[in-house]
């Protein structure tokens, strides 16, 4: 099983296929819709953004509260079809992978191919699995959105399945 790390080139992701099963490591950012909205907002009207994208992974995710003794509560995925209309600007200024469940538009796979991105599939149900392959979790952005918020988590042995690769090949269209 491979293994990626943020951050990731180009090479790196023109690497992985559809359909391979790979683990990720070290840091990745957290955003669901609301932030996805600011962020595109940012880079409409030329502001800082909370996280340069460049190389990264992001992971559609709204964690619960982290229980006591724990890092983070449940933290499976989310929807991504949520994201499309947000991503294909998050993919242009450099991000590499995202992380979710369900299928993308068009949209997003024509910009996967164009830069340079790949989709991964986390398994839904499986929140307080994988919450315990998250060792650290911060907030990087946006507090007042509870739940919403970007936070930067550190994963480790965090499984996934390349649903959509660079070149387009589609899990969900098979």
């Amino acid at each position: 099983m491979k293994v990626i790390k943020a951050p990731l080139s180009r090479e790196d992701i023109l690497e992985l296929k559809m359909g391979e099963e790979v683990l990720v490591e070290g840091s990745i950012y957290t955003a669901r819709d609301a932030a996805h909205k600011r962020i595109a907002e940012a880079i409409r009207t030329g502001q800082d953004l909370p996280f340069d994208p460049n190389g990264q992974i992001i992971y559609y995710v709204g964690p619960c509260p982290a229980p006591p003794g724990r890092v983070i509560g449940s933290a499976g995925p989310t929807t991504s079809g949520r994201m499309d209309a947000y991503a294909p600007l998050l993919i242009k200024r450099g991000l590499r992978v995202m992380i979710g469940k369900g299928s993308r538009d068009e949209a997003v796979i024509e910009a996967m191919q164009k830069y340079g991105a790949l989709y991964l599939a986390a398994v839904g149900g499986a929140g307080a699995y994988l919450a315990r392959k998250i060792v650290a979790a911060e907030i990087v952005a946006y507090p007042e959105l509870g739940p919403e918020a970007i936070l930067k988590l550190e994963v480790k042995d965090f499984p996934c399945i390349v649903a959509i690769d660079a070149q387009g090949n589609n899990i969900y269209a098979r």
